[in-house]
């Protein structure tokens, strides 16, 4: 599979909530970087961060642009609630290797209604 339709792929399984199914789209080492927290090192991790994250906020992904780049994909999003954001995969050998996300933090906490920490 191409960059662009593992994103698809990815944005697929996010908006179903199915953790399993994103969790499948990264390699074992993978690195997720959302800029606006640590770094998440590992599928299993990962995995956990997708579960946690899902508990905590009713989250959508409305793609508003995907770019293929040899083996990176960037995707370009939004969700109903107004929040924007991107984020940039390194695929290798059909897997997530490392994603950076780019977003705001403290609009969705304000949006979703969760406590602002100093975290």
């Amino acid at each position: 599979m191409e960059p662009k339709e593992i994103i698809a792929k990815w944005v697929e399984a996010f908006n179903h909530r199915d953790v399993e199914a994103l969790a499948e789209l990264y390699h074992e080492d993978a690195i997720n970087h959302q800029v606006a927290n640590e770094p998440v090192v590992g599928k299993a991790s990962i995995k956990q961060m997708f579960a946690d994250g899902f508990a905590a906020a009713e989250m959508v992904c409305l793609v508003e642009n995907i770019f293929e780049d040899a083996d990176w994909a960037i995707l370009e999003w939004k969700d109903p609630l107004g929040l924007r954001g991107c984020g940039f995969f390194h695929i290798t050998e059909g897997k997530i290797i490392f994603q950076r996300g780019y977003w705001d933090k403290l609009s969705f906490l304000k949006i979703h209604g969760l406590p602002i920490t100093n975290d």
